[in-house]
């Protein structure tokens, strides 16, 4: 029997206590499936809090972790049409991807465009995909108008500043470091507050002046997606996508937003979430399909630049884990297999 190896979680907890390198035998492709030799996988913080039972789904352990992979498909089952052995693909809407192999059915993997690496391949129908749907499909940011984001130097943060410098939008930036300010200005970013030195609602004022900003992206919660709510001008939209501020919490009741009664009522402003697995899994296909094309297209093109990653050996996936959440660590850590 062939064996491969897989990184699994044998029960809920700190991924640094629960996790571990296993081997496993190979899968085997059924009908209309592929199997796919892994080349890059990402290590997400979303992948984490899915570990620790803080993220929107808890899977049955023992679990694989992972949600992006870029890879070679070395086996067809019957009826994979359109694709062949050999051929570079990213998956789409795949757990478990911590592994040497991943089997996933044909319609779940797309070829990678020529020339792109597996750096930002495996990292692509994340965090950059993220970005594109909320400045488009969510809130139709048109050139010259505002978007307020939080968190702006992260991988999401960075690719709406580039769509932002692509498509005429500004972008108000916040950063929690004085040390992050430049790196976002020489981005694209059209303005910037720190939150170490400044005040954000003064600072929003100050920037956006009399008309305010009405479109905004959080993925920090807390008190600063508090601010942030309230800071909007009337009829203001805010779409809270993380948790940031929360990382370290696993009790779901403490991960909230204390938001300002009088200013989302006599505002008329609305906050809602959004969450790319739910996304992934009911957006009609074409639809999705359309948005995934335009963000390969974007980063094929060069409008998306997504920062390089740290490729870490399988063998070392806890040095992963513990960059994909200490601070300021450099490019996202990808797990390779040779």
């Amino acid at each position: 029997m062939r064996t491969m190896r897989s990184v699994v979680a044998d029960t809920l907890g700190e991924p640094s206590e629960v996790l571990h390198l296993q081997t496993r035998p190979i899968p085997e492709p059924g009908p209309g499936e592929v199997r796919i030799r892994m080349a890059a996988v990402p290590v997400h913080a979303s992948d984490l809090h899915t570990i620790r039972g803080r993220y929107g789904f808890t899977p049955e352990f023992p679990t694989v972790p992972g949600i992006e992979s870029v890879g070679v498909i070395d086996e067809l089952g019957s009826g994979a049409d359109g694709l062949t052995v050999g051929q570079r693909v990213i998956t789409i809407g795949v757990t478990g991807t911590w592994q040497e192999y991943v089997v996933a059915e044909a319609e779940q993997v797309l070829p990678v465009p020529v020339g792109m690496s597996n750096s930002t391949a495996a990292q692509i129908l994340a965090n950059p995909l993220t970005a594109v749907i909320l400045t488009g499909d969510e809130l139709d940011v048109r050139p010259g108008e505002w978007l307020l984001q939080t968190a702006a130097g992260s991988t999401v943060g960075q690719s709406v500043i580039q769509l932002g410098a692509h498509f005429g939008f500004k972008t108000l930036n916040v950063v929690r470091r004085r040390s992050a300010v430049d790196d976002i200005l020489a981005l694209g970013g059209t303005a910037v507050i720190c939150t170490e030195d400044e005040d954000v609602r003064e600072r929003i004022a100050d920037i956006a002046g009399r008309d305010g900003v009405s479109k905004a992206i959080d993925c920090v919660s807390g008190q600063l997606g508090a601010d942030i709510s309230r800071a909007l001008a009337p009829h203001g939209e805010l779409i809270v996508y993380g948790a940031l501020s929360t990382h370290r919490q696993t009790d779901p009741d403490k991960l909230t937003i204390p938001i300002f009664a009088r200013s989302l009522i006599y505002e008329t402003k609305t906050v809602r979430g959004f969450w790319l697995f739910r996304w992934l899994t009911e957006t009609p296909r074409d639809r999705m399909a359309a948005t995934i094309d335009r963000t390969l297209q974007l980063a094929d093109s060069d409008v998306l630049r997504v920062p390089e990653g740290q490729t870490i050996p399988v063998e070392k996936f806890g040095e992963a884990v513990y960059l994909a959440e200490a601070p300021a660590h450099g490019g996202k850590p990808l797990l390779v297999f040779e």
